[in-house]
């Protein structure tokens, strides 16, 4: 990136940050609260992200560690009459949602389990990476992505043998 200030990487990499946060959470609202706490947290520590390898990583890194923590807290969420700023567009997520059998199979897997496979075939982590970034051993890591994968090539079977 030619211009290290924050904001021009949020200018640049929103887009891509806001379709990884979707895939994470499932839910477009969840997304936008996930990319703007990973964001706000990064912002501050911006002096020194900058200077990293991948600040983009570590916008990431910081959204898998905020997911991790709400799976293990109670959710408390308060509601408000009007959302306080429109919602990011982005034309290829738009599209991948309108698949609703892609959609459906992805919605249908536990929360952590689309987080392992997000972090295993999106971000190419390896198992020991994603022990560590959702706090589990990497047998839970194995374990999750192969039933995952079960569940999802499960669901294409199902959904092959209806349309086909």
């Amino acid at each position: 990136m030619d211009d290290p200030t924050f904001e021009n990487f949020v200018a640049q990499r929103l887009p891509a940050l806001f379709r990884y946060a979707m895939v994470l959470t499932q839910n477009r609202h969840d997304a936008e609260d996930l990319v703007q706490e990973a964001l706000t947290r990064t912002g501050l520590r911006w002096a020194a992200v900058r200077r990293k390898d991948s600040p983009e990583g570590y916008v990431r890194t910081a959204m898998i560690r905020i997911m991790a923590n709400r799976w293990r807290r109670p959710r408390r969420e308060v509601s408000v009459a009007a959302p306080p700023e429109p919602a990011a567009e982005d034309l290829g997520l738009e599209r991948l949602l309108d698949d609703a059998g892609v959609r459906s199979r992805v919605a249908e897997l536990p929360p952590r389990t689309r987080a392992v496979l997000v972090l295993r075939y999106v971000e190419e982590r390896s198992d020991e990476e994603i022990a560590r970034l959702l706090g589990c051993s990497r047998g839970s890591v194995k374990s999750k992505a192969s039933r995952g994968l079960a569940r999802l090539r499960e669901a294409a079977d199902r959904a092959e043998v209806d349309h086909g």
